[in-house]
């Protein structure tokens, strides 16, 4: 585990490595080139590069740490991955359940098979439910399968958000991470764009957290990451589904 320089959580818990892509939000994956870097480091548990791998010597992780804290699951793959068996996800789910003081952010592209997972069973209520929703054609489908999941938190991780979503039916979900691609073939996302889904977010009264511009700025110029920052509408956007986060920890 480490500490995650990922805006909305605070650790990431990794039992599983390697993914394979699935929708035009994987092309230039993060996790891809950086499990690259550390198999060439020789860092332990990517022996394998982006190969899926599962670790089931970092499922006990989390029970020991006290401290209440919001983990990332799999930052570096899918939980919901073809290729990783149901009974390796009980055994995750068997830790989130063993460890109520944290959170646990869960964040897939394969929507139907989550859906297909729980569909006789509730997520831990320590268990947030994310889907990723980068355009209209991959992306929102899966809002409709994560709405069939009974979870106390459903959240949509908009990143990379590569066109307009248009209309977004938001009933059922509580949350909206928005965010434009970063690195050097980073894909432009329009200012226009994220209004439209804080407006939506705003009349649905659903939490809103914008994450980056990305590589590209909101006048449309090309330049990195931290130059870009993190500014929308000349503020930075933090909401969290704050009354799940104070009945949790």
């Amino acid at each position: 585990m480490s500490t995650s320089k990922i805006e909305w959580t605070e650790q990431t818990w990794n039992p599983i490595t390697g993914c394979t892509k699935v929708s035009p939000g994987c092309k230039f994956c993060y996790a891809e080139a950086m499990a690259k870097r550390l198999e060439a480091m020789n860092t332990p548990g990517y022996e394998n590069g982006f190969k899926l791998s599962l670790m089931p010597d970092r499922l006990t992780q989390p029970l020991k740490r006290k401290k209440p804290t919001k983990y990332f699951v799999n930052s570096m793959s899918d939980l919901f991955h073809e290729e990783v068996p149901f009974s390796f996800i009980d055994e995750i789910f068997s830790v989130i359940e063993k460890t109520p003081h944290h959170v646990y952010q869960l964040l897939t592209k394969r929507a139907d098979r989550m859906s297909q997972y729980f569909q006789d069973k509730k997520a831990p209520t320590n268990a947030w439910l994310g889907v990723s929703v980068e355009d209209q054609k991959y992306g929102i489908p899966r809002i409709d399968q994560l709405r069939r999941v009974d979870s106390s938190i459903r959240f949509l991780s908009v990143e990379p958000l590569l066109e307009d979503l248009g209309k977004i039916d938001l009933s059922d979900i509580h949350w909206v991470i928005v965010g434009g691609e970063s690195g050097p073939n980073a894909r432009e996302m329009k200012p226009e764009w994220v209004e439209s889904i804080q407006e939506q977010c705003k009349t649905a009264n659903v939490s809103f957290f914008f994450k980056q511009w990305g590589g590209w700025g909101a006048d449309g110029k090309k330049r990195s990451k931290k130059a870009n920052g993190r500014l929308f509408s000349g503020k930075t956007w933090d909401e969290m589904p704050v009354h799940i986060i104070e009945g949790s920890l």
